[in-house]
């Protein structure tokens, strides 16, 4: 397997070279990501040197690069993470997540159909190759209190962002009706754990209570997300490349609803606890804003087929992994400063 990560660089994709780099099915992996604001070679220090690993500062939005990439390294797997994804971004700037997300799935698609299935290719398609398309849950857009999204759940963005992740899934869906193009896809809940970067949720609280700055909460922070802690997203997503059945989609979910305010009081209380030289009371920070444009209320997943099917399962509950990640941004206070500086 001659492994191919885009966006390596970033929060989920450094966390899943880490989980998988040593793998023994892996001969070469190569991270292609083009350093932007979210983007850190922080993130992957120690792997930089590992035999296996390569790392190649390529934009998607390049289509030559990206051909030049796949074929030089004899790409076999494609395991494709590299996006726009911020929600708030998307609102104020949707051209950049248009171009990243649209388009440069469009070119790494292109890199791999004339690759893999063209008439010169060097490779054969079918169990030799897979192209594994990493997704959201928020291209279903809301839900009401009660149900889960399901992978037969009718596509419904709200946003610049969902709207751009939903029209990336249906280009790999149709790379594969169309040319035969090996694919799976992915759609997760909101992931949360080590090296994410200061502008999502989580991190965005602990950095403002640790600051002791007023902690902004939308609304009246009862939107309710299903939190997935990366490590087991890393796991899940090296599940279905190896055994996930061609041309599936597979939802993936932490089974872990939470609304904003309470995580954000969570937070709060697990600071006051671990940094108590801060002198507590966290909780009088919080205050509430103006809602976000096309906010959706719930997000929840039912992730019994990839359960059913490959025997995949989360290992963490919430306030395990929110422990540990508190525990991880307090311990790596000099990693949060270098990236916000960039």
């Amino acid at each position: 397997m001659n492994l191919l990560i885009t966006g390596g660089a970033g929060f989920i994709g450094s966390n899943l070279i880490h989980h998988v780099i040593d793998r023994p099915e892996i001969t070469k992996l190569v991270n292609l990501d083009a350093l932007t604001y979210a983007g850190h070679l922080e993130n992957l220090e120690d792997v930089a040197r590992h035999p296996k690993y390569a790392f190649e500062p390529v934009d998607l939005r390049g289509k030559g690069a990206v051909l030049e990439v796949v074929r030089r390294h004899e790409i076999t797997h494609v395991m494709h993470l590299a996006a726009e994804s911020h929600v708030d971004r998307s609102i104020t700037g949707p051209g950049d997540f248009i171009h990243t997300n649209v388009v440069g799935t469009f070119n790494l698609l292109e890199a791999c159909r004339s690759t893999w299935l063209g008439a010169n290719a060097g490779l054969s398609s079918g169990p030799a190759c897979r192209f594994h398309h990493v997704s959201t849950d928020e291209v279903y857009g809301s839900l009401g209190p009660t149900g889960f999204f399901t992978e037969s759940t009718p596509y419904a963005p709200n946003s610049p962002y969902s709207a751009s992740k939903a029209s990336s899934d249906l280009l790999v869906r149709a790379y594969y009706h169309t040319y035969g193009l090996p694919v799976v896809i992915t759609n997760c809940s909101n992931n949360y754990g080590p090296y994410q970067f200061p502008e999502k949720l989580i991190p965005v609280v602990i950095q403002s209570v640790l600051a002791r700055k007023p902690v902004p909460v939308y609304g009246d922070g009862m939107n309710v997300r299903d939190w997935l802690y990366v490590e087991d997203h890393a796991e899940a997503l090296w599940t279905v490349l190896t055994r996930g059945r061609e041309a599936e989609t597979y939802n993936i979910g932490g089974h872990n609803e939470w609304a904003n305010l309470r995580i954000v009081e969570l937070i709060c209380d697990l600071i006051d606890e671990m940094a108590p030289q801060l002198g507590g009371g966290s909780r009088a920070l919080i205050t509430f804003v103006k809602d976000r444009l096309g906010h959706d209320r719930r997000y929840a997943i039912d992730a019994s087929k990839i359960q059913k099917d490959l025997g995949w399962l989360p290992a963490h509950r919430f306030e395990q992994g929110i422990r540990e990640t508190v525990r991880w941004y307090l311990d790596h206070q000099t990693w949060v400063q270098r990236v916000l500086k960039k």
